[in-house]
């Protein structure tokens, strides 16, 4: 990997516990996030990934534990108020807007940036002065620069249930950064992709985390791609840690090996 300067911590998670009825899905999970690192969560399937990412932007409130974001500790905030303070999602299964097009599924992810009132927008400037729409130019200037960063122009009028599955991916990632997080967590953003895809997801997620400087948390089963991007991999089991490094102490760890194979060398 190209050498590139870790900051202090940004994301700091600590003695996490989530519990549905008498079922354990997280026990006593701490790890932390450093800025402009790639830092990717394994573990076999229902290990409590997506769970730890839930807790982390507010889908879930975990009965132990605290979550600090840039210095302010939290326990029970709303995915809104997460995404406010920075923290951006995509999600393991899509949900984007099929019938509308790409440009627009992409500008939904700038709600939180907008200023203007409802009020100023629907009764905007008729000769095009007003404050909401000059707003609104401003919002799809930064849409239009995402769109040609993820390289999907020639699709940007297209309704996104039209395009192919990698493609969707895509724009799922655009709406994402049309939030400008400072932290994007990204939930198996490759499953279900062939090889080319993928090659180009990693390219993608890669020049997020160098050109717009943007802290990534990852979730990938793709074992390759893990110790390909990653700057550190925490690996989870039955809801637990059980590893936590660079990629290379982690492929060496026994735990994990048993984890995921079953044996031992």
């Amino acid at each position: 990997m190209s050498k590139k300067k870790i900051g202090d911590v940004i994301l700091d998670v600590q003695h996490i516990s989530l519990r549905f009825g008498g079922v354990k899905t997280l026990t006593d999970i701490s790890l932390n996030v450093r800025q402009h690192e790639v830092r990717s969560i394994i573990g076999p399937n229902g290990a409590g990934k997506s769970s730890m990412l839930n807790c982390i932007n507010g889908v879930y409130t975990p009965q132990e534990g605290t979550i600090t974001f840039k210095g302010k500790t939290f326990k029970h905030l709303s995915s809104r108020e997460v995404a406010e303070m920075g923290v951006a999602r995509t999600f393991q299964n899509l949900a984007l807007f099929k019938g509308m097009s790409v440009i627009d599924n992409i500008m939904t992810g700038r709600n939180l940036r907008i200023r203007s009132s409802l009020l100023s927008q629907a009764f905007r400037n008729p000769f095009g002065i007003g404050g909401a729409q000059r707003e609104e130019e401003r919002h799809r200037a930064f849409v239009e620069h995402i769109i040609d960063f993820l390289e999907i122009q020639a699709h940007r009028k297209t309704p996104v249930g039209q395009l192919p599955y990698g493609l969707q991916k895509r724009v799922d990632l655009g709406r994402a950064l049309a939030m400008e997080p400072q932290v994007l967590l990204l939930d198996e953003p490759m499953a279900g992709m062939n090889l080319e895809e993928k090659q180009d997801m990693c390219r993608f997620i890669l020049d997020v985390n160098d050109e717009f400087g943007t802290t990534i948390v990852l979730i990938e089963h793709d074992m390759g791609v893990v110790m390909d991007i990653s700057d550190r991999v925490v690996v989870l089991d039955y809801g637990k840690k059980i590893a936590d490094g660079t990629p290379d102490e982690v492929l060496h760890n026994e735990e994990v090996i048993r984890a995921y194979l079953g044996t031992t060398h």
